[in-house]
């Protein structure tokens, strides 16, 4: 019989950890494993991209495109997507579908800065959506079945209407200014 005293874990299951710095003997004494001396040997190293002064790779390489922080982001739907939603009754045709219902029936995952129609696949049934984009064929395919699509505004940032009433202002200001330039020639 086993007693309390004799209970050990199964063989492999258990490891026992690394004890640094514990003296030549232990085999990871003295540098802990770490190596030898130098900035790599302590805390809070950051040499992530340094080729030892040489022009690093990522700044050889040429710039290419931009990223426009002001892009509106739509959740894309296709229409084959929408009568499939239709079909596994997720949505039901009688109601008006918004981005919200879709969202919350599991069609989209998210809404992002609104919901876009697209043209892939069939709608057989009537529907009426609102939603903040379509496309021409996507709107046709839906009014040919005897749906509606309405369209509404998409929801923007306040830092990209900042920016856009910026822009704005500055246009205005240059056109402003310009009348009076020419005058001043006139005399």
């Amino acid at each position: 019989m086993t007693k309390l005293n004799q209970i050990k874990p199964k063989k492999g299951s258990v490891h026992t950890f690394k004890r640094i710095g514990r003296g030549i003997g232990s085999g990871k004494g003295k540098t802990s494993g770490r190596g030898v001396k130098g900035q790599k040997a302590r805390t809070g190293v950051s040499l992530n991209g340094f080729e030892g002064g040489q022009t690093p790779l990522y700044r050889r390489m040429p710039k290419s495109g931009f990223v426009n922080i002001f892009a509106t982001e739509y959740a894309e739907l296709t229409t084959g997507r929408l009568q499939q939603a239709i079909d596994s009754k997720l949505l039901d045709p009688k109601n008006a579908l918004d981005a919200e219902a879709l969202v919350k029936a599991k069609v989209v995952r998210r809404k992002h800065d609104g919901v876009k129609l697209l043209l892939k696949g069939d709608i057989k049934g009537k529907v009426n959506l609102t939603l903040s984009a379509a496309t021409k064929g996507a709107i046709a395919a839906v009014e040919k079945a005897g749906g509606k699509v309405t369209i509404i505004a998409p929801k923007v940032s306040k830092l990209a209407t900042a920016a856009r009433a910026g822009k704005k202002d500055k246009k205005e200001d240059t056109k402003a200014k310009a009348p009076a330039a020419e005058a001043k020639t006139e005399e």
